[in-house]
């Protein structure tokens, strides 16, 4: 204590010590009476003195700004190397743009590539002295230094070059308390003052209008004119230049589309601006300035242009590609900022065609399905459809997440407000309880297309839905039973196993009892008789599918479904045989376009090149083969597709030929589940493969009957009119015409039988005459011995059916046989008449 009493006794001693030395030499200072007695030179030395202390404390300051105190300043090259976010782009095979992953939406453009109108109404409005100053006009400083802060004329304009808004662009301000205003413009300046000694005036331009924003998260001269004008920025004209640049006063009061009133006052300001300076005449002014605004307002959602639902996919798979990808610093790629171009294998015009063709039937099938319910609910008897709908929802997730009662999400769910609702005739805006809503959209039907190249695997149209803004689950993912577009595996797996294709099934029903008494019917309720394969999936015959996939085995079927991609779990029962599993649209086109292309495994390609914005390939699949193992026999391939074309000829696909008109070859097969739940047609012609699927959200959403809710009728015509739009087609109308090679002369005997035999019939026994005795036991005999004989040939089928190939080129080789030694017999003959 002692200690820091003197310690403490000595330090004040010494303040005061200092404080009464400053008041001997200065405390005159203090008093009117030293001032008043200053003369000039007195005055003179104060003066002096006031300006260097605040020189210095100005040049401190800037010092201390220069070196970083206030925080980073870029170098003049890091400056030359400075590079603004760029969404990434997703370009067709044909070179189109169909969508930008982007958190500010801005495409890059080269100062040759904006209008010259564009660049004098910003120089006019901005900075009429570009060309003169080096990056700081010291003569719009003055006037804002006498007029706006002196005289307080908020009309005088500002002070900032273009060069410092690019360095405000680029750097935006720091808030730094009382000296953010102060530091935030001597950053501008000294930025502005580097920027004009590494570039040039023209790339001083181009840089601030590929950053300057537009309003909203639009940036950059190129998607603004895109935005407002649905033009590109060489396009523009003087007209709507003016109104883009006079969006820079204030994105939000200015902005065209919200304020055009106000929008159309700024354009005719930038107008006067430009002839002002000289860029227009006043007659040239006169008549822009009469013109109305003709916005072509373009809003871009990442719901809206071509192929919303591909995008969305491939915008989950390249956010985990991109996150393994270094970039030149070694940090990993930002799909929505670091402006990656992606090509992609899709076709824009078939993509266009497979969108239009899906939206026409579907907008018909919703009025088909309306009629067919009436007023009456879809989910009738069965309100767990509805809240099963209503757990789904995002709404009811949020709810619960944040700790809701059931009763107060009830209440939520059933409190009117106003809302967009999707209608087939357009958006409308209605007051309706989220309830309403679900009840709304739960009568929908939806649908997928996709479109495919079988050879290389190549997708070119790629259609998950029927509107993404409102049903974004993407049903060319979705798993749905696939029904009897599962068939042609059953009976390719059948051929693999050596089963002839003109062996005959039995068309009787049949009861499993080791699988809970299960009993497959027809879909007409016909029995009796027997099919050959091309007869039973000509007419898609239930009971002879399963008696097929019995005699394949089912874990055959199993292994090739799975070798010809289909990735699900697949019931090793005898209903796979009628399509009971699960598999996406995806994966049926893909096994079908391995029926097409002689039984290559393919897998779907729809990503070619992904390039950076400085153009180095960072992935090139363009030269990749899709064709994997050959899990099919090219054999069994060729006559499969006679058996898929006489579906369409004459089965359950002629719809095609008759309402559609479509004269290329075709071969595919329809598919309908239990209760019309999913209507599927999966085809594929000489040059693309291409699958269909609709159905409700809910499996329990459907057509009551098979007339309506087949696949012949719900999903077949979106494949008929997507290729009828190709027949008429310039570009595609190689595809109108299109044929299959002929099935080699070797095979064509392999399908030479009857595709149905009517059941047995025996003759009735014939009455014995008194004397005929004899008679009676030749005639019983023949008959006990053909009993025989019947019981040998069902022995001798079984055994040809393990290697039916070889049996029937045997058969045809007797055949020609005695067709050339009939052929001998008629030459025989002719000579001996001419003789």
């Amino acid at each position: 204590m002692p200690f820091f009493n003197s310690y403490f006794g000595s330090f004040s001693d010494w303040i005061n010590t200092r404080r009464r030395r400053w008041l001997a030499r200065h405390g005159q200072k203090l008093s009117l009476r030293y001032w008043k007695a200053l003369d000039r030179r007195g005055w003179g030395r104060v003066i002096g003195k006031a300006v260097a202390a605040v020189f210095l404390v100005l040049f401190v300051f800037y010092l201390a700004v220069y070196f970083g105190l206030f925080g980073w300043l870029p170098t003049k090259r890091q400056l030359k190397a400075v590079q603004n976010d760029m969404p990434s782009e997703v370009y067709t095979a044909d070179s189109v743009l169909i969508g930008r992953y982007f958190i500010q939406d801005r495409t890059n453009v080269a100062y040759k590539d904006i209008a010259p109108s564009a660049i004098q109404a910003l120089i006019a409005t901005e900075d009429a002295r570009f060309y003169e100053h080096g990056g700081v006009d010291y003569r719009s400083v003055a006037r804002v230094f006498f007029k706006s802060l002196l005289l307080q004329e908020e009309g005088s304009g500002g002070g900032s070059t273009l060069s410092q808004q690019l360095a405000k662009n680029l750097f935006p301000r720091k808030n730094l308390g009382f000296l953010s205003m102060p530091v935030n413009k001597l950053r501008e300046v000294i930025l502005a003052r580097r920027f004009e000694a590494i570039y040039t005036k023209e790339e001083i331009l181009q840089l601030y209008l590929n950053t300057v924003p537009m309003g909203g998260n639009v940036y950059g001269i190129e998607s603004a004119a895109r935005r407002f004008f649905n033009t590109s920025a060489d396009s523009l004209k003087t007209e709507e230049a003016a109104v883009l640049i006079g969006l820079l006063k204030g994105t939000t009061s200015y902005h065209p589309k919200l304020y055009p009133e106000r929008s159309l006052l700024r354009r005719n300001v930038v107008l006067a601006q430009m002839a002002k300076y000289g860029y227009l005449t006043p007659e040239q002014k006169d008549a822009l300035q009469k013109k109305p605004l003709n916005l072509r307002y373009n809003p871009y959602s990442h719901h809206s242009g071509l192929a919303p639902y591909f995008r969305e996919h491939l915008r989950e798979e390249l956010g985990k590609w991109a996150a393994q990808q270094k970039d030149t610093e070694g940090e990993p790629y930002n799909l929505y900022n670091d402006g990656l171009k992606i090509y992609t294998t899709l076709d824009s015009k078939l993509q266009r065609h497979a969108e239009l063709a899906l939206r026409q039937r579907m907008k018909a099938l919703q009025v088909d399905f309306d009629k067919h319910w009436g007023n009456k609910a879809p989910w009738s008897g069965q309100p767990q459809i509805l809240k099963a709908a209503k757990e789904r929802s995002l709404r009811y997730r949020r709810h619960k997440a944040a700790g809701m009662s059931d009763k107060e999400i009830d209440e939520a769910f059933n409190t009117p407000r106003k809302m967009q609702v999707f209608r087939w005739r357009g958006e409308v805006a209605r007051t309706m309880s989220p309830m309403d809503s679900i009840r709304h959209y739960l009568r929908y039907l939806n649908a997928g297309f996709v479109a495919m190249e079988p050879t290389s695997g190549y997708v070119r149209a790629w259609v998950g839905g029927i509107n993404h803004n409102y049903f974004q689950y993407d049903h060319v993912r979705s798993r749905r039973q696939v029904g009897s577009t599962f068939k042609p595996i059953v009976y390719a797996a059948a051929m693999e196993q050596g089963i002839a294709p003109c062996s005959y099934f039995p068309n009787d029903r049949r009861v499993f009892p080791e699988y809970e008494n299960w009993s497959p019917r027809n879909a007409n309720d016909e029995y009796g008789g027997s099919y050959s394969m091309l007869g039973a999936l000509t007419h898609s015959v239930n009971t002879v599918s399963v008696n097929v996939a019995l005699q394949a085995g089912i874990p055959k079927v199993v292994q090739l479904a799975h070798s010809l991609g289909m990735t699900g779990e697949l019931p090793s029962t005898p209903s796979l045989a009628l399509g009971t599993a699960d598999a996406s649209l995806l994966e049926m086109v893909g096994a079908y376009a391995a029926l097409a292309n002689g039984g290559y495994q393919i897998k779907p390609r729809y990503l070619l090149r992904i390039v950076d914005r400085q153009g180095r390939v960072l992935l090139d699949q363009t030269n990749r083969n899709g064709q994997g193992n050959h899990v099919i026999s090219s054999q069994t391939t060729a006559l499969l597709r006679p058996m898929l074309e006489s579906v369409i000829n004459e089965g359950t696909g002629r719809r095609l030929r008759n309402e559609f008109h479509l004269a290329m070859d075709i071969a595919g097969k329809t598919g309908t589940t239990q209760s019309q739940a999913d209507g599927w047609f999966v085809g594929y012609t000489p040059d693309l493969v291409a699958g269909a699927w609709v159905g409700g959200e809910d499996r329990r959403i459907r057509f009551r009957d098979l007339e309506k809710g087949g696949g012949s009728n719900t999903a077949l015509p979106i494949w008929g009119g997507f290729f009828q739009r190709l027949s008429k087609d310039r570009d595609f109308r190689r595809y109108a015409y299109s044929r299959f090679a002929p099935l080699p002369a070797h095979l064509q005997g392999y399908l030479n039988c009857p595709p149905f035999q009517p059941p047995f019939i025996e003759a009735p026994v014939e009455q014995v005459d008194n004397g005929g005795i004899e008679d009676f036991f030749r005639k019983g005999g023949r008959k006990f011995k053909d009993l025989f004989k019947r019981k040998g040939k069902k022995d001798k089928d079984r055994d040809r059916e393990k290697d039916w190939q070889k049996d029937l080129e045997k058969e045809i080789e007797k055949r020609r046989e005695r067709e050339k030694e009939r052929e001998k017999d008629r030459e025989k003959g002719r000579w001996g008449r001419d003789d």
